[in-house]
């Protein structure tokens, strides 16, 4: 699989996060992703953050300064229009993914 694809799969779970929420900060997706594969996914901070900038760059997610629930100051990112389309063109190339990763593995 190209580094793309794999940046794709990282876009796919940040946004489909982002879709099932109003906000979430930072930390939050990535317990969310975790919780939600029964910890099978985990993301590296390395990974979320510029992926976070570059989505939000890209207009996909904007972010506001908020509390969280411990009264700590974090950046909460929610889904914008933009990044609701996106989301429909990544699970789209998601599932072509799945199939064709399944058409070889029929025959291997």
């Amino acid at each position: 699989m190209a580094k793309n694809d794999l940046q794709g799969t990282l876009d796919l779970l940040i946004l489909k996060s982002l879709a099932q929420t109003s906000s979430m900060h930072g930390y939050g997706i990535v317990l969310h992703i975790e919780k939600v594969s029964g910890e099978l996914l985990r993301i590296e901070e390395g990974s979320l953050y510029p992926a976070l900038h570059r989505m939000e760059q890209n207009l996909w997610i904007r972010s506001t300064w908020a509390l969280t629930e411990t009264n700590r100051r974090a950046k909460f990112y929610s889904l914008t229009p933009t990044g609701r389309k996106q989301l429909a063109i990544a699970e789209k190339s998601w599932e072509q993914t799945v199939k064709g990763v399944q058409a070889v593995m029929r025959f291997a």
